[in-house]
């Protein structure tokens, strides 16, 4: 469920007809919801519930507006990071040090010089390299760092490829058969703490099966390493639940079900668990709105051209992303067309042969589920300006990111002594 609902024949942003926030401030434009996000992580909590106090760390990448993040801290969300930058938006937007998760594939000294100073729940280690440099880092400051594996247990996502993590070719974690050698020797590295154990496996998941089998393989593994002496006491699931871009397509599990499968699965392991959601907290927290410059003819459907493009949403074009395209003021006929954008490359297409509501130049309409994977990947490719964004509390609205102008873009230029 979200709060993006027709009210007197207008699309609505809770109680914030959405062409009051296009008059305001031109599109196109990101617009969040407050009670979505907040009803989410709620759902989430509910559905989790009868665990040992899990920490629920918020994916920041899916989106990292400082308006979303302070909405969520404000629920007791944690954040998963994978960037000092990220790092930094979490902790100014009010997420507690100790409720920071520390992940990616390439953190640098200074990024862990940076979350050591200002503190963590833990660093999810991607290699014994990366191991290696953390304990040289922590010894030179004179902390410890609480450290867990990320383990790549060889388990298809069965999701798209790009988004796909847990497979043995992918750059993620480290191969299961190698975890034994790799906890080994970061019990005899100075400064670092081992404490449990991750695991992520992809994202936009519609099944909780591969989710399963990978988490029985953490279980299993948790066994072998107390065996081995290791004190586990934290096991890390994750996110990558997905959530209903499509309404014609089969609904991803709930997350409901996914609590209650994570509950038999992880029953006597006896650690804290930890959860990475993203998308399934932030996706239908959001929509773009968007203007149609003009309607095109084509040889076998017209041509809607909007004043939004890739650069603004990218995910159509990087994952052949599926988003509902509706009408903001429906007038109730239908059509069949292409939905472009202005940007100079063919795959500024958002969709082709879409069945969708018949629009003219000029009307606005919106790219549902666009809280997630967004705002956040967008660019001002084509000296396009950057998109703003703006979040709703019932019958109030603000801009939360302004919209980045072609004038600042060029001021940020700086021309050689030679010119």
């Amino acid at each position: 469920m979200d709060h993006f609902e027709l009210q007197d024949g207008v699309l609505h942003a809770e109680d914030v007809p959405l062409p009051i926030i296009a008059d305001a401030v031109g599109t196109p434009v990101y617009v969040y919801s407050s009670a979505t996000l907040v009803r989410h992580a709620r759902v989430l909590r509910a559905a989790l519930a009868g665990l040992d106090d899990p920490l629920i760390a918020y994916a920041v990448k899916a989106n990292p507006n400082a308006a979303v993040l302070a909405t969520l801290a404000a629920e007791g969300l944690g954040a998963d990071v994978v960037s000092g930058g990220e790092y930094r938006r979490a902790v100014a937007a009010g997420v507690a040090p100790g409720r920071i998760v520390f992940s990616g594939v390439g953190k640098t000294a200074e990024e862990m010089r940076l979350a050591l100073d200002g503190g963590l729940f833990q660093f999810n280690l991607e290699s014994l390299s990366e191991a290696e440099m953390l304990s040289d880092v922590a010894v030179e400051m004179g902390r410890a760092a609480k450290v867990a594996f990320r383990i790549n247990p060889d388990v298809a996502a069965g999701t798209h490829a790009k988004i796909t993590t847990g497979t043995a070719d992918n750059k993620f974690g480290i191969p299961l058969s190698e975890a034994p050698a790799a906890y080994a020797r970061v019990a005899a590295l100075p400064g670092l703490r081992i404490q449990g154990v991750a695991v992520h496996i992809g994202s936009q998941l519609t099944s909780l099966a591969p989710l399963e089998a990978a988490f029985r393989k953490v279980g299993t593994l948790i066994d072998a390493l107390r065996r081995e002496g290791h004190a586990i006491s934290v096991a890390d699931l994750g996110g990558g639940l997905g959530v209903p871009y499509d309404a014609g397509a089969a609904s991803p599990p709930s997350p409901e079900d996914y609590g209650a499968m994570v509950r038999r699965v992880a029953a006597g392991w006896g650690v804290k668990l930890v959860f990475e959601p993203g998308r399934l907290i932030a996706g239908n927290a959001g929509v773009l709105l968007t203007r149609v410059i003009r309607v095109k003819p084509g040889v076998t459907h017209p041509f809607l051209v909007l004043d939004a493009g890739m650069n603004d949403l990218l995910r159509p074009t990087l994952y052949d992303a599926w988003h509902g395209i509706e009408a903001v003021a429906p007038r109730g006929g239908r059509t069949v067309a292409n939905v472009v954008g202005p940007v100079c490359e063919t795959g500024d297409t958002f969709a082709t042969a879409r069945d969708m509501d018949a629009v003219e130049a000029g009307d606005l309409v919106v790219f549902r589920t666009a809280g997630a994977y967004a705002a956040a990947m967008a660019s001002t490719y084509n000296s396009r300006p950057l998109t703003p964004e703006v979040m709703v509390k019932g019958g109030e609205w603000a801009v939360v990111r302004p919209r980045v102008d072609v004038e600042s873009l060029i001021a940020a230029d700086r021309l050689p002594d030679w010119l």
